[in-house]
């Protein structure tokens, strides 16, 4: 009978299949640490990229916000100008009412009254003056009230300085200046 020696061989086999177990899990390894390496690689690639991308964003943010303050400082100096044109604008068109209006408070003026004091704040004119009469002065008021340029007297204060009832009056009073335009369009 022939002797066959079964053992060795399957030793052998199991050896030859540990080494290409080993091998195997050994190229495993290196596909799978070759697969994660190039994820990580790409990963921060990608990090680097949106970095770049960021300081690029950053960067011109920067740039729009020094526009932007730029743009802001330009409105308010076109506001600062647009103002001054009004007010060069309302002074123009207001010049030749101060004229009208010291005109009318001259013209109004009866007899037997003068003034010692005008003072205009805004469109309220402000009257301080001596009549021989109370009749002098409410003469002088409704000659305000019917002028084009004046309105709205209003007397405050009337006293006689003397206490023997003669001689002058003082009288205060104010009325507004009006602009005759404005008169016509609110009727």
């Amino acid at each position: 009978m022939a002797r066959i020696n079964l053992l060795p061989w399957r030793e052998e086999q199991r050896k030859r299949n540990l080494n290409e177990f080993g091998i195997m899990i050994l190229v495993g390894l290196m596909i799978t640490g070759g697969i994660m390496g190039g994820w990580h690689f790409h990963n921060e690639e990608n990090i680097e990229f949106q970095k770049k991308r960021n300081a690029y964003l950053k960067k011109e943010i920067v740039a729009v916000e020094a526009r932007i303050r730029e743009i802001e400082q330009l409105e308010r100096k076109k506001a600062e100008l647009i103002a001054r044109m009004n007010v060069i604008t309302q002074l123009q068109s207001s010049r030749p009412q101060i004229v009208r209006l010291m005109d009318d408070i001259v013209t109004t003026l009866p007899e037997g009254v003068y003034l010692t004091s005008v003072k205009q704040n805004g469109n309220a004119v402000s009257l301080n003056g001596m009549a021989q009469s109370n009749a002098r002065v409410s003469s002088y008021m409704r000659n305000i009230e019917s002028t084009e340029w004046m309105g709205d007297p209003k007397l405050t204060v009337i006293q006689n300085n003397n206490s023997s009832g003669g001689g002058y009056r003082s009288f205060q009073m104010s009325a507004n200046q009006v602009n005759p335009k404005k008169k016509d369009d609110q009727q």
